[in-house]
C-alpha cells in the first residue's frame, strides 16, 4: 500500500506540537486518492485544508502588521502573498518532514506525489487546520511563526530577487520620497530584432547602479538588483 510509515510521534517532535487527538493529524495526511484506494480508512484533508488556509492567512496577516507596523496596506498585502505562495509552502511542508508521513494511495506515491507542490501546500494547510481545532489559534500561530522563521530576511531576499525594482523603492522612498529615483538609458546596441539596452539607476542624480538586459525593464531590474547589492540588501 501507499500508506505513510509509522512515526507520528517524531513527526509531532519536528512540527514542534503534539496533538491531543492525534486522528486530526492523521487526516491531514491523508490525501484524498488514498480513499479511493482504502475506503474505511477515515476522511482526507481538503476541509481542513480549507480551514488551515484561512488560519494561516490570519497568522500572516497579523505577524506583518504587527512586525511592520509603518508598511501600507498594499505592502503588507504582497508580503502575505509572497509567503502563501504555492512553492513556500511546499517547502515549508519539506522542513517539517511532511512528504515522509502523507498517506497517499499506491498510484500517486508512483507518481511522485510525495514531491509534488500541491499535494505539500495542501497537506501543509491541512495539518495548521489540524492544530487549530486541536489547540487553538495560539498554538496554531506559534507553530506557523516557528516553522517559517525569519519571516523579515526571507521577505527582503524573496523580494530583492523576483522584484528588485520595488524592494529598491521600499528602501529609498522612505528617507529620499517618491520622486527620487530615476532609470536612464545610457546605452542601446544590436538590431531590432536582438535588443541589448544598458540602464542606470539614479538617486536624487547619483548613480546606485547599472544593469544590462534585452528590454529596458530586463535592463532597469539589473540596475535595482546591484544598487541592492551595494546596499548589502
Amino acid at each position: 500500500m501507499g500508506d505513510a510509515p509509522d512515526g507520528l510521534d517524531a513527526l509531532q517532535e519536528r512540527l514542534g506540537y503534539h496533538f491531543k487527538d492525534a486522528v486530526l493529524l492523521v487526516r491531514a495526511l491523508t490525501h484524498p486518492s488514498y480513499l479511493q484506494q482504502c475506503p474505511d480508512a477515515g476522511g482526507h484533508n481538503q476541509r481542513l485544508e480549507f480551514l488551515g488556509d484561512a488560519v494561516l492567512g490570519l497568522v500572516l496577516a497579523e505577524h506583518l502588521w504587527e512586525t511592520f507596523p509603518d508598511e501600507r496596506e498594499g505592502t503588507l498585502t504582497r508580503h502575505r502573498a509572497a509567503l502563501a505562495r504555492g512553492d513556500r509552502l511546499a517547502e515549508v511542508a519539506r522542513t517539517v518532514d511532511l512528504p515522509a508521513h502523507l498517506r497517499l494511495s499506491d498510484a500517486e506515491t508512483a507518481n511522485e506525489g510525495r514531491n509534488r507542490q500541491s499535494i505539500l501546500e495542501d497537506a501543509l494547510e491541512a495539518v495548521i487546520g489540524a492544530v487549530y481545532l486541536d489547540g487553538g489559534y495560539p498554538a496554531a500561530r506559534d507553530a506557523v511563526l516557528r516553522w517559517y522563521g525569519d519571516i523579515g530576511a526571507q521577505l527582503s531576499s524573496t523580494a530583492s530577487a523576483h522584484n528588485p525594482k520595488g524592494r529598491f523603492q521600499e528602501i529609498i522612498q522612505p528617507e529620499f520620497g517618491n520622486d527620487a529615483i530615476r532609470y536612464e538609458v545610457t546605452g542601446e546596441s544590436g538590431p531590432d530584432h536582438l535588443k541589448a539596452f544598458t540602464v542606470c539607476v539614479r538617486v536624487n542624480g547619483e548613480v546606485r547602479g547599472t544593469g544590462c538586459g534585452a528590454s529596458k525593464k530586463e535592463a532597469e531590474e539589473a540596475a535595482a538588483r546591484e544598487a541592492l547589492e551595494r546596499m548589502g540588501e
